[in-house]
């Protein structure tokens, strides 16, 4: 059925991204998956109209507009560049939107090659969690042209409640390390303290009354609370490697700028250490019970 609305590709349908499929398709955009194995469960998205491809190429074959949302900066390379990738099947006009969290050269990189290829590039890095995703809550920082920007404005409030153009291509991604550093480092903090606070005898209901009225109060307290409190980590479910990555991404963009990065490295540090002594997948706030234990 032809709805007159572009057709969206989605590339990467993980925890984030189902929550952008979603919603895209509830708006009356036809929509393109890229099969894979790190995908959430689908059905739901192909009964209601998603079709699914074996490859990036195919998926930039059939779209006028590709989402990014995958894990990192050599994963979105890989989309781009591979014998079967994105730049193969790229038709002039065609817009890709890069919603993962990259290394900031890169991302320039990425888009020379696609501006190159006859397309067009924002990247539109997301905060907030997996929740906010699946109700189209989420928070975006857009780099880019700004006339590309007001055109691309619809589709990105399916799924957006704040959108923010912060300047030209890669920009986005640079504003995202600087807001994951930050709100990662409060919650490392948080963590850390925690940790101690159990080690010295304060019992945790008393923790929280105190950091909440005075100056722990804030987003990445109420993440770690319910962890805190009893155990419960569906405040926060965001990796230890993801946090790792993340802080990485951020020390490399410091490096390359030329800032002071003391204390993220030893963020990053922190986030290394929880995750090679945690399951895949351990959740940030398990941090707290880590470090209880007297490591990393």
């Amino acid at each position: 059925m032809n709805t007159g609305k572009d057709t969206v590709g989605m590339i990467g349908v993980g925890l984030m991204g189902h929550g952008i499929a979603s919603n895209i398709i509830k708006h009356g955009y036809p929509l393109v998956l890229l099969d894979h194995p790190g995908n959430q469960p689908v059905d739901q998205l192909l009964a209601a109209g998603a079709a699914k491809v074996a490859s990036p190429a195919q998926v930039a074959r059939q779209s006028n507009v590709v989402i990014l949302c995958v894990t990192g900066t050599p994963q979105i390379e890989d989309v781009l560049f591979s014998p079967d990738g994105l730049l193969q099947g790229l038709r002039p006009g065609t817009i890709v939107i890069d919603c993962s969290t990259a290394i900031p050269s890169s991302t320039e990189r990425i888009a020379l090659a696609i501006t190159e290829a006859g397309g067009l590039f924002l990247d539109a890095p997301m905060t907030r969690t997996p929740k906010e995703a699946a109700e189209g809550r989420l928070n975006l920082l857009v780099g880019g042209d700004p006339a590309l920007f007001d055109r691309c404005l619809p589709l990105l409030r399916c799924y957006a409640e704040n959108i923010t153009h912060v300047g030209a291509i890669g920009a986005g991604h640079r504003m995202k390390l600087i807001h994951n550093y930050v709100s990662l480092g409060c919650a490392a903090v948080i963590a850390e303290a925690a940790a101690c606070a159990q080690r010295a005898g304060i019992d945790a209901p008393v923790l929280i009354d105190v950091l909440a009225k005075g100056g722990g109060a804030g987003v990445a307290l109420e993440r770690l609370r319910p962890f805190i409190e009893s155990g419960d980590d569906s405040g926060m479910r965001f990796s230890l490697s993801n946090a790792h990555k993340d802080l990485g991404y951020y020390t490399t963009m410091a490096e390359e700028t030329g800032a002071a990065h003391g204390a993220a490295d030893a963020i990053e540090q922190l986030f290394k250490q929880g995750a090679n002594d945690t399951a895949p997948q351990t959740t940030l706030p398990h941090l707290v019970a880590l470090l209880a234990t007297g490591k990393p």
